[in-house]
């Protein structure tokens, strides 16, 4: 098998750096992990273009929730795509769908207008649609980059089987790209299965608030004691030499 890529899904400048230590070949970087995932500020796409070379794909969506946009968030989408790429983008993360769960193909055509030259990955709202097989075509017509899918079940481990099958249909005319649960305890059964090119993955740890002073009345974080997750080196090398002995 050739040199499988790992993209590493980033929440901060920090998972970042982390991510490129431990030979991840890109990073998805968003926002806002209890919703699955939101466009990171401005700020954060700069300081973490300047903090690593490691190629950066940022992720646009306005929200979190279904991927049916209303106009202005549409209009969103499009000022946050320019901005991405002002900033030092590699490429660009989203996905549109319509009431009936097929690809939006307007919108999408001018997602994919604005990115350019950028390459342009429709994410897990893929996972959302109505027929898995007729979204790919249709993203292969609209000249998208990559696909990032968890077989249309809550993990890739739970959906192998349809992403092998997306892999064969695909033919190499787009990346299909397993994510969602993915780390050392499954990555050879995935991988073996699935025969994929790229997979996505967080790696993640929580970490413990560094607080000395703390109000157990209150808490603004999804895990215990204020803590917060961070991709973790140890974790992502875990897995890329896994794949590398595969």
């Amino acid at each position: 098998m050739n040199k499988i890529k790992i993209e590493v899904c980033a929440f901060s400048v920090q998972s970042v750096i982390n991510a490129h230590k431990a030979g991840a070949y890109r990073v998805e970087l968003c926002s806002n992990y209890p919703e699955g995932g939101t466009t990171p500020s401005a700020g954060m796409i700069e300081l973490a273009r300047k903090s690593s070379s490691i190629k950066i794909n940022v992720l646009i969506r306005p929200r979190g929730g279904d991927f049916l946009y209303s106009g202005l968030e549409f209009e969103t989408i499009i000022k946050d795509i320019t901005i991405a790429k002002q900033l030092g983008a590699d490429g660009i993360v989203t996905g549109i769908l319509d009431s009936g769960g097929k690809i939006d193909i307007e919108k999408m055509k001018e997602v994919i207008k604005t990115s350019a030259p950028l390459p342009v990955t429709f994410h897990r709202a893929f996972d959302c649609s109505s027929d898995p097989f007729e979204a790919m075509e249709s993203l292969i017509e609209l000249g998208a980059a990559r696909i990032l899918s968890s077989g249309t079940k809550a993990t890739a481990s739970e959906g192998k089987e349809l992403l092998a099958m997306l892999v064969e249909n695909a033919r190499g005319r787009i990346i299909i790209m397993p994510g969602s649960g993915i780390d050392s305890s499954n990555i050879k059964d995935i991988a073996r299965t699935v025969k994929a090119g790229e997979y996505h993955l967080s790696g993640k740890s929580i970490i413990t608030s560094r607080m000395n002073y703390v109000n157990n009345e209150i808490n603004f974080s999804s895990f215990p004691s204020g803590g917060y997750i961070e991709s973790d080196e140890y974790r992502i090398k875990q897995v890329i030499e896994i794949l590398n002995g595969i």
